[in-house]
């Protein structure tokens, strides 16, 4: 087989004008003489999922947002957290996080999304003017729209987020503000990791149970195994007997994670030994030990 990123310059549109006749030929679409000569697709407005892409974008956002704050705190993401607090702006908002919360939920290893109404007793937010959008725009007046925004309470915050605006008094004169000229930010709350962009707020519970930390470290050994089952060239199909050194904690959070880590690695037997021979040595966090696999 040509792998194609290894293909010098001459080569590589010989090869892509060879692929597009080996697709084309013998179809029914009208081709072209060469896939250099061929026009771009038009796109078809008719079949854009508008709401699709609205709640995939909200996905991508706090999946961003989860992680970023997994990467500030050094929390991996095979170490289970258990859970995020999401304010929604409105019953769309909540409409949206839920048709995609598995998604999320998956992408960033959490156990479940808090969606609440009013988090006012919870996140107190802060809102600054963006003073490189105003500035531009209201000259000499921007310290007046400054000292105004930063007047705004928790109200005036929540308006401007749902609604994308606020109106304002300036000189008798009522201008509109936007969510791109001001800057919200959220308090971090104790045990928890707060983040604010684009009118979404998160915040991640970043306390770990010792339940969860079992977990994580299940997680670590499955990613172990399953390297270990690549590099012996078994079939994803072959079941295996897994020989494990006796480690207290690994031996703790393997009992209680025991079949979810024999069902991921096809494991028919699990033992631990004092001494595993002719195995390989694992370490993650604070633990070490050796571990042996062999195909059934």
């Amino acid at each position: 087989m040509i792998e194609v990123a290894k293909l010098s310059a001459p080569i590589a549109p010989f090869f892509a004008d060879n692929l597009y006749k080996d697709l084309i030929n013998g179809t029914v679409l009208e081709g072209f003489e060469s896939v250099h000569l061929a026009k771009f697709p038009l796109s078809d407005g008719d079949l854009i999922d508008s709401d699709l892409e609205r709640k995939m974008q909200k996905a991508q956002r706090i999946s961003s947002m989860v992680l970023s704050l997994r990467k500030k705190e050094s929390i991996k993401v095979r170490q289970p957290l258990q859970k995020i607090m999401i304010p929604v702006l409105g019953d769309q908002d909540r409409e949206d996080i839920l048709a995609v919360e598995d998604l999320i939920i998956s992408e960033v290893n959490v156990k479940e999304i808090d969606l609440i109404d009013d988090a006012s007793d919870i996140l107190v937010k802060q809102i600054k003017p963006n003073f490189k959008v105003l500035g531009p725009r209201f000259g000499k007046n921007m310290r007046s729209v400054g000292q105004a925004i930063q007047n705004f309470g928790q109200e005036e915050i929540n308006i401007i987020e749902k609604e994308g605006k606020i109106t304002l008094e300036l000189d008798g004169n009522f201008v509109d503000l936007t969510l791109s000229e001001v800057e919200i930010t959220s308090q971090d709350i104790e045990g928890w990791l707060v983040s604010n962009a684009n009118g979404i707020t998160v915040a991640l519970d970043v306390s770990i149970s010792p339940k969860l930390k079992n977990e994580g470290i299940a997680r670590e050994l499955i990613n172990r195994v399953q390297n270990l089952r690549k590099d012996s060239g078994l079939e994803v199909t072959d079941k295996i007997s897994l020989s494990i050194q006796s480690q207290d904690e690994l031996e703790l959070a393997v009992g209680e994670n025991l079949d979810y880590i024999m069902n991921e690695t096809l494991t028919a037997e699990l033992n631990f030994d004092k001494e595993v021979t002719h195995g390989t040595e694992i370490e993650f966090d604070d633990i070490k030990s050796c571990v042996l696999i062999q195909k059934i």
